[in-house]
């Protein structure tokens, strides 16, 4: 299962058991920046909105979603502790397919970065045009 596309001499391919942790984790990020929104949408009136069956739609839908996020998160945990570390990968052309900046410098191998659920939790008040 060892897929190169870059120069030759060039080795990155790296465990895919790696690659797939570190989706996991961002869907466990996705699943957090989700959960947020939750509280926006009560906004100390819960039994106004309670009487609102579009409102309990939505609400349900974003519990839904949050659910899916994490099981999705956990099904490619488990698939990822399933493999050797033999298993190796070249994701560079996947990582071109992204274009938010900070997901894909948290998805390349050597990067350690906090969670964007996190960061955007810390910077209340920035805002970022995109």
């Amino acid at each position: 299962m060892k897929q190169s596309t870059c120069a030759p001499g060039a080795d990155a391919t790296e465990p895919l058991n790696d690659v797939l942790a570190r989706i996991s984790s961002e869907l466990v990020d996705v699943a957090e920046l989700i959960e947020r929104l939750e509280p926006l949408l009560s906004n100390d009136r819960s039994t106004e909105f309670l009487a609102s069956p579009d409102h309990m739609r939505i609400m349900q839908g974003i519990d839904l979603a949050v659910q899916k996020t994490r099981g999705l998160a956990g099904f490619i945990e488990g698939i990822g502790g399933r493999l050797d570390a033999d298993h190796l990968i070249d994701i560079t052309t996947a990582l071109n397919l992204i274009t938010l900046e900070d997901m894909k410098r948290r998805l390349k191998a050597s990067f350690e970065a906090a969670p964007s659920a996190e960061v955007y939790q810390k910077a209340s008040g920035d805002l970022e045009f995109f």
